[in-house]
């Protein structure tokens, strides 16, 4: 009975371990998520920095921060020209003739007789013989 009993408690010893290993890979799995979400915050935090900085020195920024600033004034100049230009494509649209098609209905053609499907049938069985 030694060797079952022996055989029981390394049993239990590893289920106990497979027990604790889950455990701490799924306290990980919730650390490592919670280190996203706070890096998500921290994101945040410098852009809505960066909003604040560029409000109020983003014309005259510190030289660190001059080619940032820049860069954020030359985009904006981008979107401004672009969406100028959509306005002008949408309001030329306007003025555009519109276009009506017309739609004839087509004749339907007769269903095949059961003559002719028997025909249709008989040419293609002596086209492509049954291969053995």
């Amino acid at each position: 009975m030694g060797f079952f009993d022996n055989f029981k408690e390394k049993a239990t010893d590893l289920a106990q371990a497979g027990v604790a290993q889950s455990k701490r890979l799924a306290e990980i799995a919730k650390l490592k998520t919670a280190n996203m979400g706070e890096e998500d915050t921290i994101k945040k935090a410098y852009i809505e920095l960066g909003k604040l900085y560029y409000a109020e020195k983003g014309a005259a920024p510190e030289a660190a921060y001059a080619a940032s600033c820049e860069k954020i004034t030359a985009a904006k100049a981008a979107i401004e020209a672009n969406n100028d230009r959509i306005a002008e494509l949408k309001s030329s649209a306007d003025d555009e003739v519109e276009v009506v098609a017309r739609v004839e209905p087509v004749e339907r053609a007769a269903e095949p007789s059961a003559h002719q499907e028997a025909e249709v049938q008989e040419t293609e069985a002596q086209e492509n013989p049954p291969q053995e």
